[in-house]
């Protein structure tokens, strides 16, 4: 899709994928309509921070807005005419689903059945979704998008099957073009400080001891940001209804991998705090991504040591206010 003359609700859009693809967005001539409701689930200070890099671009509007609130959204789908819905919204986190389970079905699966009535009503043919690998637990390696993922192990990947459901129903009924987009452990600069390359990189580097969640044998199919905002933009294409993993695609990579890369571009050895694996883990995770190269020419770039050590500078480079970011979750 060109696009000069298009315009895109993207929502989320001070969130980790949310920002980078809204910037990529932008840089190609897109109107970009971004929200989010800078919610405190991790340091909002990471939020302003992406919202401001893309108020940097005439063609971004932003409003502070819910996706659980029907009225607001309504007010806004009256305003502007969309062209695609990308719905990068979402409640994240798989351990503090556990606590509050409430908020990830009102904002993963409420949240998107709102945005696909008001698609519905409006005439709108493009909805991008964007789901999880934590759906693929117990099954075969690399996972595949048909395995029949139908015993979610967490609220949070519960609540992301109901939203895919959702959509295949907005899709079956109103003929909705529908893209489900399952991201592998998204990391690279300005990420999520509840994920462990952010937490690892800070910890290391402040010499305090990294908070680990099992033995580290323990692996991902680890994907860098701008591979995963090229991949959600390249979705944006006619498909019908798709599931689409986007993922590194080669042997998933140890936590104790990472670590050992971290303390090589920091030049510092990390201290661990051994803690219980958390049941609701993943012990690997692992993309097969032939369907996204088909569907979408798509395949990602980066690398992990080439991305760890962008990702590293970026923290360099702006310690002097990353150092007060708080790591605590579920706020």
């Amino acid at each position: 899709m060109e696009g000069i003359g298009k315009t895109v609700l993207l929502t989320g859009a001070a969130g980790f994928i949310g920002w980078k693809t809204a910037e990529f967005l932008l840089k190609e001539g897109f109107s970009v309509v971004g929200i989010d409701n800078l919610n405190s689930y991790y340091d909002v200070r990471l939020k302003i921070w992406r919202k401001e890099q893309l108020e940097k671009y005439k063609n971004f509007r932003f409003f502070e807005l819910d996706i659980e609130n029907y009225g607001a959204l309504k007010v806004l789908f009256d305003t502007f005419n969309f062209d695609v819905v990308i719905n990068l919204a979402a409640r994240a986190g798989v351990r503090y689903s556990m606590i509050n389970p409430h908020v990830y079905m009102q904002t993963n699966a409420q949240g998107t059945l709102n945005l696909l009535e008001l698609m519905k009503e409006k005439r709108i043919k493009k909805f991008i979704l964007a789901s999880t690998s934590s759906l693929y637990a117990g099954q075969p390696m690399p996972f595949k998008e048909d395995a029949p993922v139908n015993t979610p192990i967490s609220a949070y990947a519960a609540s992301k099957k109901s939203a895919e459901v959702i959509a295949y129903t907005y899709y079956y009924l109103y003929g909705i073009d529908v893209s489900v987009l399952r991201y592998f452990t998204v990391y690279g600069p300005a990420g999520r400080p509840d994920m462990s390359i952010f937490r690892f990189i800070k910890w290391i580097d402040e010499r305090k001891p990294i908070q680990l969640f099992g033995d580290g044998t323990q692996a991902r199919d680890f994907t860098y940001i701008d591979d995963i905002a090229r991949g959600t933009i390249l979705a944006m294409k006619d498909i019908g209804y798709e599931i689409i993993n986007l993922g590194g695609g080669k042997n998933p990579i140890s936590i104790n991998t990472v670590i050992h890369e971290i303390e090589k571009l920091l030049g510092k050895k990390a201290a661990i705090d051994y803690k219980p694996f958390q049941k609701t883990d993943l012990k690997e995770t692992w993309a097969d991504i032939e369907k996204a190269k088909k569907l979408l020419g798509w395949k990602p770039k980066i690398d992990l040591k080439e991305g760890l050590k962008i990702t590293v500078t970026w923290y360099l480079e702006n310690k002097n206010w990353l150092k007060d970011i708080s790591l605590e979750e579920g706020n």
